[in-house]
C-alpha cells in the first residue's frame, strides 16, 4: 500500500511539472528592469543580488510591480524583513481607476497579498492570504489563520506560491501554511502583476527595510 501512495504522489508531481513552463528569473541583479513602482514613496534599489525596499515616514503603502501580467503560476522568493515593519507580495493584482482629473499617475494597488510578518514572541499570520484594499480583510479564513513561528525573524525566508485557478497554497520555509480555495477572488483577480510591499508607517518610526532575493516565477499551462 505505501508502495502504491508513493506510486501515485511521483506521478501526480511528475502531471504538475509537466505542465509547468520554465522558470523565469522576475530581478536581473543589476536593476529594477521589468518593475515598475506604484503608489507611496518607499524607495526601492538593488543592492547585491537583492532589491531593497525602506520606508519613507508617513508615506502610504508602496508596491515595486512586474511590468508583466500572470494568471496561474508557481513562484518562489527570499525575503528577510525588519522585525518591526510588516509588508507582503501582491500576486495577481492591478490598480483601481484613478479620476480624469487626478493627478495620480496610479490607482490604489489591490488583489490578493501574501503575507511577510516577523514572528516575534507569540507567532504570526505570515504566508496566509490578504485581500489587499478589496475591502475583505483576510482571504484566509479566520478557522485557518493560526499564528505560528515557520517565519524567520532576522534571517532569509524561502516562500512559494502556487496560484492555480481558484486555488492559492503557499509554503515557508518548506512548511505548508496556506491552502485557499477563493471563487470570488479568482472572478475578480484572474491574472495581474507581482508586487513587493513596503507597508507605510507612522510619522516618527523607521526607516525600516525589506529585501527580497532569488524571484523567479514559472507559468502553468
Amino acid at each position: 500500500m505505501k508502495q502504491l501512495l508513493i506510486a501515485v504522489l511521483a506521478i501526480t508531481l511528475f502531471a504538475q511539472s509537466s505542465q509547468a513552463e520554465e522558470w523565469t528569473s522576475l530581478f536581473n541583479k543589476k536593476d529594477l528592469s521589468g518593475w515598475i513602482q506604484k503608489n507611496g514613496t518607499a524607495k526601492y534599489v538593488v543592492k547585491g543580488n537583492t532589491i531593497v525596499g525602506t520606508t519613507n515616514e508617513g508615506s502610504p503603502n508602496s508596491f515595486l510591480c512586474s511590468e508583466k501580467h500572470y494568471g496561474n503560476f508557481e513562484l518562489e522568493f527570499e525575503v528577510k524583513c525588519d522585525n518591526a515593519l510588516n509588508s507582503g507580495v501582491q500576486i495577481r493584482s492591478k490598480t483601481k481607476p484613478v479620476p480624469k482629473d487626478s493627478d495620480v499617475k496610479f490607482g490604489r494597488v489591490f488583489g490578493p497579498q501574501v503575507e511577510i510578518e516577523a514572528s516575534g514572541d507569540k507567532g504570526a499570520e505570515a504566508g496566509y492570504i490578504y485581500g489587499e484594499a478589496t475591502g475583505r480583510g483576510w482571504l484566509t479564513v479566520k478557522e485557518e489563520l493560526i499564528p505560528h513561528k515557520h517565519f524567520k525573524d532576522g534571517q532569509w525566508n524561502h516562500y512559494r506560491v502556487v496560484a492555480n485557478g481558484s486555488r492559492i497554497q503557499t509554503w515557508i520555509n518548506g512548511q505548508q501554511i496556506a491552502d485557499l480555495t477563493d471563487e470570488p477572488a479568482f472572478e475578480s483577480h484572474p491574472v495581474g502583476f507581482i508586487g513587493l510591499q513596503v507597508h507605510g508607517i507612522k510619522k516618527g518610526t523607521g526607516p525600516y527595510t525589506v529585501a527580497w532575493r532569488k524571484i523567479r516565477i514559472r507559468e502553468i499551462k
